[in-house]
């Protein structure tokens, strides 16, 4: 028996990898921080909740549009009114399984087999795999000052002829960058004027700190129309906390979004329903939930960042938003792999390695958990990496001892 080439290319999302592990371990009683984690700890808005249960007790959940239910889509519709400044159509909009689905669609929708498809280092995980998975080609496009932003002439260096697309992804993860305004306006003149796909991944973009206002890709854009190939993906899993859910959207012209309708009708048959509406009551609902876990994980960045800036050797830069920083650790060990498969190994506190998402030597660190687990998780860190540690460390009643060097 033998599986698909394709198959073999594809490797596992390391992410939901270390999710599973984590799990495992505390299943058998282990001490495991995870500050790999990218999964808010509050809980979902009660409007959703409360909209979900409503289908629920009437016991009629049935098959929908694949496309989303218009209730969605009206919410959907409102949303980019409101946070983009932009009117969109019915036709225009496809809910999907989550933000990773949208774009998933996206690119099956518009790739042709070796297209190529540009991204910006450090890069989420699942980009060059996704668009493995549609045929195309994946073109990580690294700061040639070792920055977390290329500058638009480095991405517009790499466009080639096999070039179809450009993914960005502001707020960054795994960096927590938030990109410039000049950046972003000078990649939507670029893909209008090479007339490539955009693909706005834009799922952090309600979680920014310091008093900063969301970049709006629309603003800069100028063709709106029936011909415009910019695509913007959202979803409620990160700035409603509710990863569970599943629901995700993608806003585009009626054509992509008619195939990407197309092909999920096909594949998926639409988002679950239940969901759709837990959806619904979140983007209607009270918005405070959002403001209340931006200011937590403000708040939390603050502290993680400070801790790290006490780390001798440890190169942070401060996050923008979203819920990760993305220190390079290279000064103790430049294979972030060994890295991080050493600190879970001898302290149990999970992390993602930074090989994962485009640069070594770096990991990804998470601050959506609580302060407890960021300061004990990097003093568990500092206690593994830094040689003028004391040669004991206790975990609860367990007590560590330095065996290695």
């Amino acid at each position: 028996m033998s599986i698909s080439q394709l198959a073999r290319s594809i490797v596992e999302s390391p992410t939901l990898k270390l999710n599973q592990t984590a799990t495992l371990l505390r299943d058998k009683g282990e001490p495991v921080i995870h500050l790999g984690g990218g999964e808010p700890k509050t809980r979902a808005p009660i409007d959703a909740i409360i909209n979900c249960t409503a289908l629920l007790n009437t016991g009629e959940v049935r098959y929908a549009p694949a496309d989303g239910i218009p209730q969605l889509k009206k919410a959907i519709i409102r949303y980019t009114e409101e946070h983009y400044h932009r009117l969109v159509a019915p036709e225009q909009v496809v809910a999907s399984n989550g933000a990773k689905h949208s774009i998933m669609m996206a690119l099956y929708a518009i790739l042709e087999p070796k297209d190529e498809v540009i991204f910006p280092v450090p890069f989420w995980v699942s980009y060059p795999e996704m668009v493995k998975l549609a045929g195309g080609v994946p073109v990580p496009i690294r700061a040639e000052d070792g920055t977390f932003q290329p500058t638009v002439k480095e991405i517009a260096d790499a466009v080639g002829s096999y070039t179809k697309a450009i993914i960005i992804n502001s707020p960054n993860n795994p960096s927590g960058v938030m990109y410039s305004e000049e950046f972003v306006a000078g990649i939507v003149e670029l893909c209008e004027k090479k007339k490539l796909w955009l693909l706005m991944d834009d799922t952090y973009n309600r979680l920014i700190f310091d008093g900063r206002t969301p970049t709006n890709c629309y603003r800069y854009a100028s063709d709106l129309g029936e011909s415009s190939q910019l695509i913007v993906v959202n979803c409620i899993s990160k700035m409603y906390a509710m990863t569970g859910f599943r629901i995700g959207w993608a806003v585009g012209n009626k054509e992509v979004a008619a195939a990407m309708a197309n092909i999920q009708s096909q594949q998926t048959s639409g988002p679950s329903v239940p969901a759709q509406w837990a959806a619904v009551g979140a983007l209607n609902g009270v918005q405070s939930s959002i403001d209340g876990l931006r200011r937590t994980l403000e708040n939390n960045r603050n502290i993680l960042v400070k801790h790290l800036n006490a780390f001798t050797g440890v190169k942070v830069t401060k996050p923008d938003g979203t819920f990760y920083t993305f220190p390079d650790f290279s000064a103790y060990m430049k294979d972030s792999n060994k890295l991080a498969n050493l600190l879970l190994e001898k302290v149990r506190v999970v992390t993602v390695p930074g090989k994962d998402f485009g640069m070594e030597g770096h990991l990804r660190i998470s601050f959506c958990g609580t302060i407890k687990d960021i300061t004990e998780g990097i003093e568990r860190i500092k206690w593994v990496l830094d040689p003028d540690a004391p040669n004991e460390l206790y975990l609860g009643d367990r007590k560590l001892v330095r065996d290695w060097r």
